[in-house]
């Protein structure tokens, strides 16, 4: 499938996403399933959490009072605005989002916060709208698994950077290969799963982005419950019949991931 072909096809779901149209959107369980807390949730406003992650980057970013933050596919802005209450009001959060209905969204929900230094950007992950040497921080979440070229996703990242700058994110990578069927399946891609990468080259990816000391802070295989009972995935079992066990073994080669890594000063 071409590039575009790819981000077409992403765009449109994610746009099905936002309008609450799309599964597995807004469950707070499974949100908390995957590391924020229940504080965190609710501090947050309404309709921020779509339940689109894979871990909470912010926790483990060691934000600090005056940073500028840039995230990847902010999506309703969850993230966006837990990283605001840790840099403060001298901190500046930037989401950027390539649907334009997850950025009326999430301009929306910064409409109902008290947050003055959040702002949402449209564009494309691999084409970020900011400056050279911007960010203290770039965060993602379950995002750049879904970009056709995570190369340029890492290089965007390693260029907003200032020398010193840390990025931070949560990602599906693979364990081992997935069935053709599920590879080929556009609800496997928007489900986080078919655009995913081997584990070892997502961090060789990083690394020749420019990218030192990166190292996988957190690793956790995704139960087979989620896999199998979570309605995005459940659909995708259907549609391309697999087999119970089929799925299990599936489950197996599906790992969440949390990575670090640092610019040269």
């Amino acid at each position: 499938m071409r590039e575009e072909e790819v981000r077409k096809m992403v765009r449109k779901g994610y746009a099905e996403v936002a309008k609450k149209t799309s599964c597995c959107c807004g469950e707070p369980e499974t949100s908390e399933r995957i590391g924020y807390t229940k504080r965190e949730l609710e501090s947050v406003p309404e309709g921020a959490d779509l339940s689109l992650g894979c871990g909470n980057p912010v926790a483990l970013a060691s934000l600090k009072n005056g940073e500028t933050v840039i995230d990847l596919g902010s999506g309703g802005g969850l993230d966006c605005f837990l990283a605001a209450g840790k840099v403060g009001e001298n901190g500046r959060v930037i989401g950027v989002d390539m649907t334009p209905e997850m950025i009326d969204k999430a301009r929306e929900n910064l409409r109902k916060s008290k947050h003055k230094n959040v702002e949402f950007r449209l564009g494309e992950i691999e084409n970020l709208p900011a400056a050279d040497n911007f960010a203290d921080v770039v965060i993602s979440n379950c995002v750049i698994n879904l970009s056709p070229n995570k190369e340029r996703v890492f290089k965007e990242a390693f260029r907003v950077l200032k020398p010193g700058g840390r990025l931070m994110v949560s990602d599906i990578v693979l364990l081992g290969e997935l069935p053709e069927e599920v590879k080929k399946n556009v609800q496997a891609y928007l489900g986080c799963v078919a655009g995913a990468v081997m584990k070892d080259k997502y961090l060789k990816t990083v690394k020749n982005a420019g990218f030192e000391h990166v190292d996988v802070i957190d690793e956790k295989h995704m139960p087979v419950e989620i896999v199998t009972e979570d309605p995005c995935t459940k659909e995708i079992i259907e549609k391309v019949k697999l087999k119970p066990e089929e799925a299990k073994s599936l489950a197996n080669q599906i790992a969440s991931i949390a990575v670090c890594a640092v610019k040269p000063k």
